[in-house]
């Protein structure tokens, strides 16, 4: 099997777990005075398959962006379980190749 599908799958667990985290920041820190919410800034890898790479970046202004905040965990959720369904079925898949093959 092609380690790149699990690669990828695995970057994009970890994206949106930072995606996640750093919502949770901004929710949490949402009536702090001059807090300045945390963006999440994906981009694909320069490698074709390879997955996704983020960064965080500080909003130049201050101030709460609760319902923003809240959908980005949702999508965040949703995105973690998507990419967890595509690595439990390349493993289902290299399982079922290996049982043809034996």
């Amino acid at each position: 099997m092609d380690g790149r599908i699990n690669s990828a799958a695995l970057s994009g667990m970890r994206a949106a777990q930072t995606r996640l985290s750093s919502a949770a920041n901004n929710i949490a820190n949402a009536q702090t005075d001059g807090y300045r919410r945390e963006q999440v800034r994906s981009e694909a890898e320069p490698a074709p398959g390879a997955g996704v790479r983020t960064r965080i970046d500080k909003r130049p202004e201050p101030g709460a962006d609760l319902a923003a905040d809240m959908v980005e965990q949702k999508m965040a959720a949703t995105s973690f379980a998507a990419n967890l369904q595509v690595f439990k079925a390349a493993d289902q898949a290299m399982g079922r190749l290996l049982d043809t093959r034996a």
